[in-house]
């Protein structure tokens, strides 16, 4: 996670390049399909555009916001900056930047949920600027800073406490079940369908109702993750700690016995197969030596446990510490710090690998779902680090396409991957970008709206973590993004894919933030949060035509609000007209009397 250093740009990020730049728009020679050759430094594109000017020449300061620094998402806003070379230097999407910042960074947490403190970034999203409504004009980005430098000295700790006498397996090896029903522990949620909190008391005429809920099963007191929420035609399934349950959608009860894991869950798939199932990881110990290596299939309709196994670690520095896991159709994917391992999600057997590409490119995150995404870190402490991005082939592991990043853009996350869009960051330039990519891995378009993020993410500390925000949707054609809150409502923005601009923008019905789930129907579904007084929404925004109005499918009860306001972080889907809503998070403090998972509907 090391920074690049402070370089010109060679290239840019999202639009086409300069020939003699190459840099992360433009791919380079021989890149297409060829993930094992390392692309030369420089080239031309494909079908390069025209240059543009200088590459390395910046544009003209901007004047400076007026007004006081606004508070950011994650990061406190920085006052007036000069302007930044834009992320593209050279063709006709050339930008300079502007000074809204990313989101990408949840809040800082508050003491006692087991998150260490974290820094504040600048560049977090505050009140947009007076002036020009490009977006590239100043958006502060990811400074890492010193939680780098301290959590580069934890990874050399880590690897060296956590190599040595552990054997490797090269070939990890699918087991049948042991126990294909899973503990015979019973739930800490209780039965379903009673009420014994009356959270439904008091419900007024046209509010929703709390269809059922579960309390949150003990957690240490430190805090424990509660990472996934699926759900079926037939029952919701939540992860939390050591265990995983099973609910039947319709009331709420045990739709099968709790699963209880020897060791904590260290992570999921977020994705569930064609056949429902997911994959669980769970550490292989408690002491510091433990890895996040040993896999189970579970069967989210049955609970059923089907092959598990354990995930080797890689050469040196490859570490199973952390895991990442997605499903691709039939692929399951393994990520490890610098390489990943996929699997039949159905089977267990072993695929294929993804390991260094080139002479110094290592991939250190993947993104699964509509397509497998690998995002490598390549020539690190050089003059010319840089990320590369590949589309992988789920049945073989072959590169569809390679796009190499400019000096100093770092891939942050990725919004959507059918169509592919991503959000990168830039330290140096204090910017971010956020750019749409076609089948071919070339750019299709950048974002050029004036906006601040207000999507919910994830940490990304130890992994980047690239699938870890929500609240962010789009389509073929459109990318949904909310805004952040301002005097505590915010706006949902339609922007088109096409070309980056604004189709239409729309603000929350109510005085909390309104955060899209999917579209469905023909309409963007969205969710507005609860206030303290007042129940959340579920809204439905017409996504075509002139009216964009939210439409209220479901408001939910104010005398369920201060546990539907209380989670310290959530997860929540919309499904055969119910709202789920679940934590991700627990605190492990008895007298809060947590929630794990509510079920909303009329």
């Amino acid at each position: 996670m090391s920074q690049p250093p402070n370089q010109p740009p060679q290239g840019g990020f999202g639009a086409p390049q300069d020939p003699r730049q190459g840099g992360f728009a433009a791919p380079q020679p021989g890149q297409q399909g060829a993930p094992q050759t390392p692309p030369p430094p420089q080239g031309a594109p494909q079908t390069p555009p025209p240059p543009q000017g200088p590459p390395q020449t910046p544009p003209p300061p901007q004047t400076p916001p007026s007004g006081p620094p606004q508070p950011g998402y994650g990061y406190p806003q920085q006052p007036g900056q000069p302007v930044q070379p834009g992320p593209y230097q050279s063709g006709p999407y050339a930008q300079p930047q502007q000074q809204p910042g990313p989101y990408g960074y949840p809040q800082q947490p508050a003491p006692g949920y087991g998150y260490p403190p974290q820094p504040q970034y600048p560049g977090a999203p505050g009140t947009p600027p007076g002036g020009s409504r490009n977006p590239f004009k100043g958006k502060p980005a990811v400074v890492i800073g010193a939680a780098v430098a301290a959590l580069l000295v934890i990874g050399g700790t880590v690897y060296a406490v956590t190599g040595g006498d552990d054997k490797k397996d090269d070939k990890p090896v699918a087991q049948g079940s042991d126990d294909p029903k899973g503990s015979e522990s019973p739930s800490e949620s209780g039965g379903g369908g009673d009420d014994p909190e009356n959270l439904n008391g008091g419900r007024q005429a046209g509010e929703s109702k709390v269809l059922w809920y579960k309390p949150a099963p003990d957690a240490p007191k430190s805090g424990a993750d509660a990472p996934g929420m699926w759900i079926t035609d037939r029952t919701a399934v939540k992860a939390a700690y050591k265990q995983l349950f099973g609910f039947k959608v319709a009331d709420g009860e045990d739709a099968w016995d709790p699963i209880t894991f020897p060791e904590k869950i260290c992570a999921v798939t977020p994705q569930k197969s064609d056949s429902d199932k997911i994959v669980v990881a769970y550490m292989s110990g408690s002491s510091d030596r433990a890895k996040c290596n040993q896999l189970q299939q579970v069967d989210l309709n049955t609970g059923d446990k089907g092959w598990k196994g354990s995930v080797a670690d890689g050469q040196l520095f490859d570490s199973t510490l952390d895991v990442e896991l997605t499903i691709t159709g039939k692929t399951l994917l393994v990520g490890r710090s610098q390489s990943g391992t996929a699997y039949d999600i159905d089977s267990g057997e072993k695929m294929w690998d993804k390991t260094r590409f080139g002479d110094k490119c290592f991939p250190d995150a993947f993104a699964g779902g509509d397509k497998i995404i690998a995002v490598a870190s390549c020539a690190a402490s050089s003059s010319d680090e840089h990320d590369e991005v590949q589309e992988l082939d789920p049945s073989t592991g072959e590169a569809k396409w390679t796009r190499r990043f400019d000096k100093g853009w770092r891939v942050s996350r990725v919004f959507s991957l059918d169509p592919l869009v991503i959000y990168g960051t830039n330290e140096d330039k204090k910017a971010w970008n956020i750019s749409t990519f076609d089948s071919a891995g070339k750019i299709r378009s950048q974002v050029d709206v004036d906006l601040e993020i207000g999507a919910e993410c994830g940490w990304a500390i130890l992994q980047r973590d690239l699938q870890g925000c929500s609240g962010v949707v789009a389509d073929a054609n459109t990318l949904y993004m909310p805004t952040k809150s301002t005097a505590s409502a915010n706006e949902i923005v339609a922007i088109d894919l096409g070309n980056g601009k604004e189709k239409w923008r729309v603000k929350s019905p109510a005085d909390d933030s309104m955060l899209p789930i999917k579209v469905e129907d023909g309409k963007l579904i969205a969710y507005v949060q609860a206030t303290y007084d007042a129940g959340g929404q579920v809204v439905a925004i017409p996504i075509s035509g002139s009216g964009h109005q939210p439409a209220k499918v479901l408001q939910n009860p104010a005398s369920a609000a201060d546990i539907e306001n209380g989670f310290f972080s959530k997860a929540y889907a919309w499904a055969d007209g119910r709202f789920y809503l679940s934590s991700t998070r627990l605190s492990g403090q008895d007298e809060a009397k947590e929630k794990l998972m509510l079920a909303f509907g009329k």
